[in-house]
């Protein structure tokens, strides 16, 4: 039995409200090749009872990317690839091209039952392609901002480099306008779109399954420290190893475990070995969402000094596991952690900072069991797969033609 229960209201559902179809396309879904991948996407699809969303995925991805299956999975999913510019010149024509391969699809699928709204997950691509399905077959349309990769300079500093970034945030502007509602992760992403769009902006927080992320034993040697992040410079896993070899002096039986890949990987390894910690550091590279549950029940501080996080599902997991937590202020997570009480918040870049945070967690384990049970209140009370779902629904039911 799920700890959230229903989410439609009693009452909502027994006036016969009608059911909804809706589209979703995305970047982000776990597939049989990758599971761990897009469940902030799929997870919340499940929560919406039958009776009230009936929901179509299409899940897309460039074709020189290795080619990605279905994963077993009781939604209505399929992926399908596209041509696309490898590079960042790729992102704002991507949606054209992606529109030409799916139309046919889409106009298929709308004929066996008209959909009601598409939900794109990014403006670019799946935006733009909603934002030409809904011209070119009337359906409204919703688009979710996962991160703070949104029309700024941080999006020309981070995303696409000079040269596209102005293309691509011209690109983005035209789907944020078009959309019936623009979704996002936390304030700071809504900061980020400019008050232009205040209006339709709409803040809906991820949610966690509390089931499948829930407290567990630690292990008690050594005291393991776990991150979990793709292996890129923002994830700030090199600031992570400098802390964490400072900490190890201090803290005689401690471990780190890494999970995630990326081009950083190699880079990261030589690190530990110059810092004379590669006994202790475990790189566990990308793993199943099982595995990483797991890991987060059995560690005993989460961190991930991140420098650039829209929100930040990892934390909301490690905090539904009953773990204290590191991360950034100035992120999305600023938003749920407070200080000192459910996390502990660190200015990015400091090494300083992250170390007395490892070192008093480590230390201290009623200060851990004190922190996590807050953190995991934190999420049950506001941060939940079913808060998500039924805000979404609500946008749903508002947005739908």
């Amino acid at each position: 039995m799920r700890v959230s229960g229903s989410i439609a209201p009693a009452a909502e559902r027994a006036a016969g409200t009608r059911r909804l179809r809706v589209l979703t396309l995305t970047p982000f879904y776990p597939s049989a090749e990758d599971g761990s991948q897009g469940g902030f996407v799929a997870e919340p699809l499940s929560w919406m009872e039958p009776e009230e969303i009936e929901n179509h995925v299409i899940a897309v991805q460039p074709f020189y990317r290795e080619r990605q299956h279905p994963a077993d999975s009781g939604e209505r999913s399929r992926w399908e690839t596209y041509f696309s510019v490898p590079g960042n010149f790729g992102l704002p024509t991507a949606g054209a091209f992606l529109a030409a391969s799916l139309m046919r699809t889409v106009h298929k699928m709308n004929r066996m039952g008209s959909f009601d709204l598409v939900h794109a997950h990014g403006a670019l691509p799946c935006g733009d392609v909603a934002r030409l399905i809904s011209e070119r077959l009337g359906i409204p349309f919703v688009v979710s901002v996962h991160g703070l990769d949104v029309f700024s300079d941080a999006f020309s500093e981070t995303q696409a480099g000079r040269a596209a970034s102005g293309w691509c945030r011209r690109v983005s502007k035209r789907v944020y306008g078009s959309a019936r509602s623009v979704i996002c992760i936390s304030e700071k992403v809504r900061e980020r779109l400019g008050r232009d769009l205040c209006g339709k902006a709409e803040v809906i927080y991820n949610g966690v399954d509390v089931e499948m992320f829930r407290t567990g034993a630690e292990l008690q040697s050594p005291s393991t420290v776990l991150s979990v992040g793709n292996l890129i410079p923002i994830k700030g896993h090199a600031l992570l190893l400098r802390a964490f070899a400072r900490v190890s002096e201090l803290v005689s039986e401690c471990s780190l475990e890494i999970f995630g890949d990326g081009p950083e990987r190699r880079n990261l390894v030589r690190l530990a070995q110059e810092l004379g910690i590669s006994g202790r550091v475990r790189f566990q590279g990308r793993q199943s969402r099982e595995k990483i549950t797991e890991a987060m029940r059995r560690c005993a501080v989460f961190a991930l000094p991140s420098s650039y996080e829209g929100l930040g599902c990892v934390y909301l997991e490690a905090m539904a596991s009953g773990k204290a937590v590191i991360g950034c202020r100035g992120q999305g997570i600023e938003e749920v952690i407070e200080h000192g009480k459910n996390g502990f918040l660190i200015s990015p870049g400091s090494e300083t900072e992250l170390s007395d945070g490892l070192g008093m967690f480590l230390q201290n384990e009623d200060l851990r069991y004190r922190v996590g049970t807050s953190a995991r209140s934190t999420v049950l009370q506001r941060y939940m797969i079913s808060h998500q779902a039924r805000q979404l629904i609500k946008v749903y039911r508002g947005c739908a033609r």
